[in-house]
């Protein structure tokens, strides 16, 4: 049975209800995708022998399940546990009048929910495929796949995008009304942006090995 599509809106739970500043909080789940598809790098929470732990992984996804991989000697892999995973983008600085007015421009999102293991080996293979193309779309069917071995040493969680905080920050500071405007200093935003450099071959690469065009084409693009 195919499954249903999920609900344009997020559910508001206790755990995603926005609380200070509300006006920075969003239900779009369009909000979420957007954010999740703009990275690739998340934090994955967990509680290890009763101890927070935060973990910095890729990430992959479909309209779902969010997927992370490691060894299966990680601790912090284990599933049927709860997890909490955020993705944060930095737009830029907001520089106000006074400093406690100072802010960030940012869009995140907090996951919660169970981590499941992936088992199904259709599945695993195909999360670790999302994984890849995620970071690096075109990869997958350039580069050699993983053969049992890797795949068997490999652990696969995955976890349900249903319950999700999102907010996002845009604008510049909120003084420029107030007292503090006549002050006559400088306010604004100094924006942040990432770029790719230039692809970097393996020192023990031969020269005639050109680098492949699903690389090449990304030098000089912006991430996020």
């Amino acid at each position: 049975m195919t499954p249903q599509p999920l609900p344009s809106a997020l559910p508001l739970t206790d755990r995603t209800r926005h609380r200070r500043p509300r006006e920075q909080g969003s239900l779009a789940r369009a909000d979420l995708d957007a954010i999740l598809d703009a990275g690739f790098v998340c934090h994955l929470g967990v509680v290890i022998d009763g101890r927070p732990l935060v973990l910095p992984t890729v990430y992959g996804r479909d309209e779902r399940w969010l997927y992370v991989h490691g060894s299966v000697a990680s601790h912090s892999l284990a599933g049927s546990a709860p997890v909490c995973v955020t993705v944060t983008h930095v737009d830029g600085l907001v520089l106000a009048r006074s400093v406690f007015e100072h802010g960030v421009n940012y869009r995140s999102a907090v996951i919660h929910g169970e981590a499941r293991t992936v088992t199904d080996p259709d599945e695993k293979l195909e999360g670790l495929r999302r994984l890849t193309e995620h970071a690096t779309p075109g990869q997958w069917p350039y580069a050699r796949r993983p053969h049992r071995k890797e795949l068997a040493a490999t652990t696969l969680l995955a976890v349900s995008l249903e319950e999700a905080s999102v907010k996002i920050r845009t604008g510049g500071p909120d003084d420029g009304d107030g007292p503090d405007a006549e002050l006559g200093l400088w306010a604004g935003t100094l924006p942040f942006t990432q770029v790719w450099g230039a692809p970097v071959p393996d020192p023990l690469l031969p020269p005639d090995i050109p680098v492949p065009a699903h690389i090449a084409r990304r030098e000089g693009t912006r991430q996020g």
